[in-house]
């Protein structure tokens, strides 16, 4: 999808603000079970539209991009930024990405899991998130180096799995400070009155 585009800076996939949020993305949920849903609802904390993943089953309700099968993102900026809501429920993300060797990893990470394991073709990881919004940066680099001892090439594919609440999900050339962040890619909390 981006493998011919000039990448540099910031390149968000997606942005719950969007007409269209879930453009490059599919949307999978169980049919046959009510309380699972991906769809826009109204974040009372950040006062803002957001993409929610729900699910008793985290596995069957997810989005994935890009939302062709048969198509890779060709993104080859090394960060991976998240903007989350922890639901206090069972919650995962993946990335598929290929390395220097041109062997296909996947990483997911999770709040369910309790050790890392890393298998020829897919790390797992446990992930701990606080209450409320997150910001979850991955660095594809060290993490690829670390897993397998290669270098990352590019991401072919992002998952996200219920349950969570998502504002933006976006690719860096570097980590940035939260002064270097342009407006829309910060996440604004309001501010606590004593």
């Amino acid at each position: 999808m981006f493998k011919n585009t000039f990448q540099s800076g910031f390149l968000s996939i997606l942005y719950s603000l969007g007409t269209d949020p879930l453009q490059l993305w599919s949307s999978h949920t169980p049919q046959n079970d009510p309380d699972a849903h991906v769809e826009t609802v109204a974040d009372d904390l950040i006062s803002s539209t957001v993409i929610e993943l729900v699910s008793p089953n985290l596995s069957n309700t997810y989005i994935t991009c890009p939302a062709q099968a048969n198509r890779t993102l060709g993104i080859k900026l090394p960060f991976l930024v998240l903007i989350v809501k922890n639901l206090n429920k069972y919650f995962s993300f993946e990335i598929e990405v290929l390395d220097d060797k041109e062997q296909t990893r996947r990483f997911r990470a999770s709040n369910y899991q309790m050790t890392t394991r890393v298998k020829p073709y897919i790390t797992t990881m446990p992930m701990r998130l606080d209450a409320g919004w997150n910001q979850v940066v991955v660095n594809l680099n060290d993490y690829v180096k670390r897993g397998y001892g290669t270098n990352y090439s590019e991401t072919c594919r992002v998952t996200v799995h219920a349950n969570c609440r998502i504002r933006r999900i976006y690719f860096t050339d570097r980590l940035y400070s939260e002064d270097e962040l342009p407006a829309e890619f910060k996440l604004f909390l309001p501010i606590d009155k004593v």
